[in-house]
């Protein structure tokens, strides 16, 4: 009998497994665990940054044809103020503001809408954040002042840890530019404005410096035939009739 009880051990010793063996084989598995979390980790991260920058990369060309096409749009208009006439046209560091023309990206299918929309974009921080905030709201007309138009439709075109600033370019009759902060109370558009987008730990400019280019330079209405060469000193509402010379008034 004693006998038969050394073989059974003997023989379930051989079927089973050991306590050693066991935590050995947890071993093995925690560290094969272990190697394909870091490697996962490892494939993961880049991927996650490479999409950020991709990501990123098309906001930055979305916000800069939005801003292409609305700044672009600006639309010259004379409005009376204390100083005379003024071009519908208010820059700051922080914040630009103009008439331009709504409808210029929709598909085209047959007769598009446009009309005229006071449009706005603005700095704005919002923690350790800035964002650039595009705003807009239908012109009333000439009677009233572009600056006291109800803006709303607010879309954030960029955010992120960067500093923001607009800047203005003055066109001498050489054609050369001269750079200023604002733009107020002047009698004609800006030649090109700029927004600069610079990284808080890089200092690179995430724009890369490029400029948006306004088409207008004279009311519509100095492209008329019989248009005088003071047309453009002389419009004072959106109108814009153009003043014709004393011979032609006769």
């Amino acid at each position: 009998m004693a006998r038969g009880l050394g073989r059974e051990r003997v023989h379930s010793g051989k079927e089973g497994f050991t306590l050693l063996e066991m935590l050995a084989a947890f071993a093995i598995a925690s560290v094969i665990i272990l190697a394909t979390a870091a490697l996962l980790h490892n494939l993961a991260v880049p991927f996650a940054r490479g999409t950020s920058r991709v990501a990123n990369g098309e906001r930055l060309a979305l916000a800069a044809e939005r801003l292409a096409t609305d700044i672009g749009s600006a639309r010259f208009i004379l409005q009376p103020t204390s100083a005379g006439p003024s071009v519908a046209f208010l820059g700051e560091t922080r914040r630009v503001t103009f008439i331009g023309v709504s409808g210029l990206d929709a598909p085209l299918r047959g007769q598009v809408a446009r009309s005229a929309e006071v449009v706005s974009f603005d700095i704005e921080a919002d923690g350790d954040a800035t964002h650039v905030v595009r705003r807009r709201a239908p012109w009333l007309g000439a009677r009233t002042q572009f600056q006291d138009a109800a803006l709303g439709d607010q879309v954030v075109l960029l955010a992120g840890a960067f500093e923001a600033a607009f800047s203005f370019a003055r066109a001498a009759p050489d054609g050369a530019l001269t750079w200023v902060n604002s733009w107020a109370n002047e009698p004609a558009l800006p030649r090109l404005v700029k927004l600069s987008l610079r990284d808080r730990t890089s200092g690179i400019d995430l724009f890369g410096g490029a400029t948006f280019a306004i088409h207008a330079n004279a009311p519509p209405a100095c492209a008329l035939q019989d248009a005088a060469k003071d047309c453009l000193s002389s419009s004072t509402s959106d109108d814009q009739r153009p003043v014709k010379s004393a011979s032609q008034q006769r």
